[in-house]
């Protein structure tokens, strides 16, 4: 089924607004990717304008930043600890932004979108 992103049918209070068009292509969105714990796979979506966006499906490493040394590594992801976009995500291994992972460094929070940017950042917590 076919996800639309234009303004909504109802008011405030309740009533119609009249449609002065039909629904356009470009108002039409996509379901959410829900980026799992694995072998990594990505696929590439044409988005409008021509370009091309990366969706991650599987993770199986992310990019880690310790706030105090300002240093970068990549380290593998263990699991999901903590998740509130939903507690079920947890038991799922799905991470999204603002999720806790587990990684070889330690606990780190996911700090990008995942399912849009195509790469797992996030930042180390004490």
């Amino acid at each position: 089924m076919a996800l639309w992103q234009s303004k909504s049918v109802r008011k405030k209070t309740g009533g119609r607004y009249r449609a002065h068009r039909k629904k356009r292509k470009f108002e039409m969105g996509r379901e959410h990717t829900e980026v799992a714990v694995g072998k990594r796979s990505a696929v590439q979506i044409r988005v409008r304008g021509g370009d091309y966006k990366t969706r991650l499906l599987i993770a199986e490493s992310a990019n880690v930043v310790n706030p105090k040394t300002k240093e970068t590594k990549t380290a593998k992801i263990l699991g999901v600890i903590e998740n509130s976009a939903n507690p079920h995500f947890v038991r799922r291994n799905i991470i999204t932004k603002g999720a806790i992972i587990n990684t070889e460094i330690g606990k780190a929070r996911v700090t990008s979108r995942p399912g849009q940017d195509g790469s797992v950042s996030a930042v180390l917590v004490e």
